[in-house]
């Protein structure tokens, strides 16, 4: 449940309102921009937490800010007339964010970072709404954050960047992470993925006791049982890559807000041949879990595509060599929750067959899980399925369910309604067994193995479905001519009496 109050949301509506009316219209910049102006603030804490520590452990620690450099924190600049505090933004703290180096993961993205913020009284609205929100309480700063990304959907921003926070939980629930783990996405976008894992983490590693009540009365989870994994959640956990800067930028702001202080997140095509060079460990058998929802952008160059996916399986289609890719990524025993479009499931070109075998074959393949058509809308109508699986094993049994609603309506609206067959999914999933699970007819059942490979490696639900054999009742022939002859009977009636106001 959001901790964010009714008048923060509008708050943030507000500042959102007044970036489009200073001319900054494009979602992503309006986010990355925020984004910035967290960090900057986010600077400042760290560097007064740093000195009230420094003050009673008389340790010294490294500064971010020089004694020269003291009018660049935000507690400082905060303070200053609208010109001034443009001036020194744009002309000081902008260049020193992109000389940090270490300390922090978000430094690596600010080699580009500019002010895009042109209007003083703007930046001037910026900086005090930012200050009033909480980023520095706990859960609020995440679910804040949270509502911003919301923003990219009814901006109608490519598919690609957002996946529903619930499909992430339900995903997530499916591969159940473990705080000893290693977690990757190769397409990671804002992070919905990591903060979805570090957030069912917190949910399931909280006791009793650390429970809390929020603000509003909700429930808070503390994570109080993480305690002995925190070095690991903070520096080793969590790994993402994409090739969008301003994606990275919010990425990494994403996962700061929800508690990962030093996240593994690059700059980096992991389709492409340097993925394996620049990070060996992670291109190859580096990751427990694999959690993504990968681009189907269509094809790409075949040269750029890295040999050792190309070599598995022959083609440019993304969607195919990203699963591939996922293979590669995992260690042997390493699970995935993967999206992908249906095609992958049943188109018969060489590159589906392949992999669809490959899954089938050399790996186990455990659950095809079909969302309904309109789970990506507004920005996407196509039909998706969730594709569970485990690096080497065997498969013997493929669950199969096939989701009908998710929550919210199938429209561009999404708005939220009573029918949800994602829990009923989630536990027929933990309850799966091949003796039970065998109702063709129904919306979940076990296919064996060899019924797959049958059918030629094919992945569709609809392939093993059966329809409901419904019995009809009818009348006796007889019944039905009796009545017949009797409506004739009324027919020839009514025409007659027709015919006699017609005289």
């Amino acid at each position: 449940m959001s901790t964010l109050t009714t008048k923060l949301r509008s708050d943030i509506d507000k500042l959102w309102t007044e970036f489009w009316t200073g001319g900054i219209t494009n979602p992503l910049t309006v986010i990355e921009q925020i984004s910035f102006l967290m960090f900057a603030r986010l600077l400042d804490v760290t560097e007064t937490r740093n000195e009230k520590r420094a003050a009673r452990t008389k340790k010294p620690f490294k500064a971010i800010f020089g004694p020269k450099q003291q009018h660049m924190r935000w507690s400082h600049f905060k303070q200053q007339k609208a010109e001034t505090m443009l001036k020194v933004v744009r002309d000081e703290v902008f260049p020193h964010f992109r000389e940090l180096n270490g300390g922090t993961t978000f430094a690596e993205y600010m080699a580009d970072a500019q002010l895009m913020i042109q209007k003083p009284s703007l930046l001037v609205s910026a900086v005090n709404m930012i200050d009033a929100l909480p980023i520095t309480e706990g859960d609020a700063k995440g679910d804040l954050y949270e509502y911003l990304l919301s923003k990219l959907t009814t901006a109608g921003i490519n598919g690609q960047f957002r996946t529903p926070r619930h499909i992430i939980r339900f995903m997530a629930e499916l591969v159940e992470p473990k705080p000893t783990q290693i977690i990757g996405d190769p397409a990671c976008g804002t992070a919905g993925f990591l903060v979805g894992v570090m957030q069912y983490l917190l949910e399931t590693h909280t006791s009793p006791k650390g429970i809390v009540k929020g603000e509003n009365g909700e429930k808070v989870y503390t994570g109080d049982l993480l305690e002995p994994y925190r070095e690991h959640i903070q520096n080793g956990m969590f790994h993402g890559f994409d090739f969008d800067a301003t994606m990275l930028r919010i990425a990494s702001m994403n996962l700061l807000l929800h508690g990962v202080e030093n996240p593994d997140i690059h700059y980096q095509d992991t389709l492409s041949n340097s993925f394996p060079e620049k990070f060996p460990k992670q291109a190859t058998g580096g990751f427990d879990v694999v959690l993504a929802n990968p681009p189907f952008k269509g094809s790409l160059d075949e040269s750029d595509v890295h040999p050792s996916l190309t070599q598995k399986v022959k083609t440019k289609k993304t969607e195919l060599l990203f699963v591939a890719l996922i293979l590669r990524m995992l260690r042997k025993g390493g699970r995935s929750a993967t999206i992908v479009p249906d095609g992958v499931l049943f188109n018969s070109s060489k590159g589906h067959a392949v992999l669809r075998q490959m899954l089938v074959e050399d790996n186990q393949l455990e659950a095809v899980i079909s969302l309904p058509a309109g789970v990506f809308k507004p920005y996407a109508g196509v039909s998706t399925a969730i594709v569970v699986f485990t690096k080497g094993g065997k498969t013997d049994h493929v669950f199969f369910y096939d989701v009908g609603a998710d929550g919210f309506s199938l429209d561009d609206k999404r708005d939220s309604v009573k029918e949800n067959d994602l829990p009923d999914a989630l536990e027929r999933w933990r309850k799966r067994s091949a003796k039970t699970d065998t109702d063709r007819t129904a919306n979940h059942f076990m296919v064996p193995v060899g019924e797959i490979r049958e059918k030629g490696f094919e992945l569709s639900i609809n392939r093993y479905k059966e329809a409901k054999q419904v019995v009809v009742k009818y009348d006796p022939p007889k019944e039905i001519i009796k009545r017949l002859r009797e409506i004739e009977k009324d027919i020839a009636k009514d025409l007659s009496a027709l015919e006699g106001m017609l005289q």
